[in-house]
Formats: structure tokens, sequence, C-alpha cells
């Protein structure tokens, strides 16, 4: 009886391993729905990856599986295994391989973190201070460090102005695409993280607002900031994450695809009520997207900020319970009165 050549049989099998791979990748269905222009950078990285991973699964499982099967215990047989000290090249082989497979995706991954402009904002930002007088901590560092040099001026501000006396910034995180640094994004948000939420300012427009929108197709760009703790501003279906830092700032610039409404996660422990930490990013077509900016800037035009959060630690306890009164249909007073008994 003939048997197949062990060379036919590798052939084989890294065949219907590699098409095996190449389905499960394209075909894994493990990611939200797309929509931002950076989500399919993201998704292609992740699919070699779920390629390459599956093909190690299928070889790594499908030798346990043959060794197994083929050199397991016959009935009767109580010989020792053959003494099997080890194998040099197949020791250099796999070490080979995965060092390839790693170094090949490390390349892969910062390709794409630069086509997301993960490099861009690393040139760092220019934004100027001037102390008229008083005394300030803030930035007391930097402004000594700079003393060596009081002759340069800061540009942009008249020659009057020491470099000493501005505040230079860097900002990190996920800005422009390479090329298009100089451009002006279309829409500019600040985004505030505090425990436990998200506050967006538009500079631009003067609005302030506890949700987001943005128009569809356009370059948004955000500039986070944290008021106490460590968060993290995650758009799942953008594929996009960035720390927000107290006393750092740190920016996400992205193009949203779809129109629809779209989770605001904190992806970063901050407090107890971390789970809770969520908004909500409104993604509209441009006419849609300006009635909205057109509604809110008419309501507040008073010019007074409305209060979109607090910290529940600044409120008193009549304040802090009054929302959940109301809820459950209890008489304000009542709750009043609770809170006095408490505190007493």
């Amino acid at each position: 009886m003939k048997t197949v050549p062990a060379s036919i049989l590798t052939l084989v099998t890294g065949v219907v391993v590699t098409l095996i791979s190449l389905w499960v990748g394209q075909n894994n269905h493990l990611l939200p729905i797309q929509a931002s222009e950076q989500a399919p950078l993201v998704d292609d990285l992740f699919n070699v990856m779920v390629i390459i991973g599956t093909a190690i699964f299928l070889i790594v499982e499908g030798a346990l599986l043959l060794f197994m099967i083929q050199f397991r215990q016959r009935p009767g047989d109580e010989s020792d295994g053959s003494p099997i000290e080890g194998n040099i090249p197949l020791e250099i082989v796999w070490t080979a391989i995965p060092s390839v497979i790693v170094i090949g995706l490390g390349i892969y991954s910062v390709e794409v973190y630069a086509e997301m402009g993960g490099f861009t904002p690393e040139g760092g930002a220019m934004m100027m201070s001037h102390n008229h007088g008083g005394s300030s901590t803030k930035g007391s560092a930097l402004a000594a460090s700079l003393e060596d040099a009081p002759n340069l001026t800061a540009p942009g501000l008249g020659d009057d102005m020491p470099m000493a006396e501005a505040q230079i910034a860097r900002s990190y995180g996920l800005g422009a695409k390479p090329g298009m640094e100089a451009l002006e994004p279309d829409v500019t948000v600040d985004v505030t993280a505090m425990q436990f939420a998200w506050l967006f300012n538009y500079p631009n427009e003067g609005v302030y607002t506890a949700e987001m929108h943005v128009p569809v197709g356009v370059t948004v760009h955000l500039n986070l900031d944290a008021v106490d703790v460590l968060h993290a501003f995650w758009l799942p279906q953008f594929r996009i994450k960035q720390d927000v830092i107290p006393g750092q700032k740190t920016e996400l610039q992205f193009v949203a695809t779809k129109t629809g409404t779209y989770p605001i996660v904190c992806a970063e422990l901050c407090g107890s009520y971390h789970g809770g930490m969520r908004a909500e990013l409104f993604v509209d077509e441009p006419e849609d997207y300006q009635a909205w900016l057109t509604e809110n800037a008419i309501a507040q035009g008073g010019g007074v900020i409305p209060i979109l959060a607090a910290n529940p630690a600044d409120l008193t306890p009549g304040e802090f319970l009054a929302p959940y009164g109301q809820a459950m249909g209890i008489d304000d007073s009542l709750v009043q009165h609770l809170s006095h008994h408490h505190a007493l």
C-alpha cells in the first residue's frame, strides 16, 4: 500500500489552513459597524491579526490532535518513549517565524497610527498666555527654563512679548493626516471630562452641551481635557480612543461617514460610577447639524453657561437627592426633611 508523501500532505495542509484563515479573517464580524474614515484602517489591521491568529491556532491545535492520535499508547505497550533531546533547526524555525510576525505587525501598526495622524500632534502647538502683573504657579517651571533666552519673542503676538511669558503646550493623540496639518478642521469641539460626565463646548459657536453633534463627511477636531482624574474618550464605531489627562492637552481628529447615534464611553477606570460615564454622539446631515447648532445658540444667547453636570461632592444632601425623589414621585419637602434629619 502506497503512502502519500509527507511533502504533499504538508502542501495540502498549508493550502487548507491558508484558505480557512483568510475566510475567518474577512468574515469574523467581531467589530461593530464602521462609522468613520479611520475605522477601515484599524479593521484591516485587526483582520490581518485574526488571519495570523487563526492560522497559528489551526496549526498548533491540529498538531496536538494529530500527535495525540498517532503517538497514543497502544494496549500492552509498556515501553518508554524515544529519548529525543532537541532539534536545533526546529528551534530556529519556531523562533524566527514569530519574530518575523511580531516585527511585521509592529511596522504595520505604526503605519496605521501614522496614517491616522498619530505622529502629527507631537510637533507641538504654541499656546500663549500673558501674565499681567499677577503671579501664577502654572507654567512657572517653563518660564524658569526659558530664562536663559530672554530675547526670544512669541510669534504672532508682537515683538514686545518675550517667550518666557508664553506657554508652550504639546497636544498628543490622533490629529490631522500626514500632509493635511495646515488645514483648519471644519468643526472644533472642546471636550471636558469629569466624574462622571462629558461636557462639550463649541468655541466658535458659543454652544455648551452634554451631547455632541457633528455633521457627516467633515473633519472634526476634539480638544480633550480632564478636571479631576484620568479618563479615556472612546468611540467604538469610529475605532478611536484617547486618554484624557488632567493638565495635559490631548486631541482627536476624525471624519464621520455614517449618520446615526453612537455611544461615547469612558474607557479608563475613573471612580465608583465609571460604568455610567457615557454620552451620545449624533452624526447629522449638514442641514440638521446647522439647525441644531442654531437652536442651541439661540437658547444660550443670554450669555449664561448652563449647568450641564455637577460633582456630587459639591452638592448638599437635599440637592443630591432631589432628582431621585422627583423620579419616584416623592414630595420635595419630604426629601428636604430627610436630608436635614440625616445632617443632624
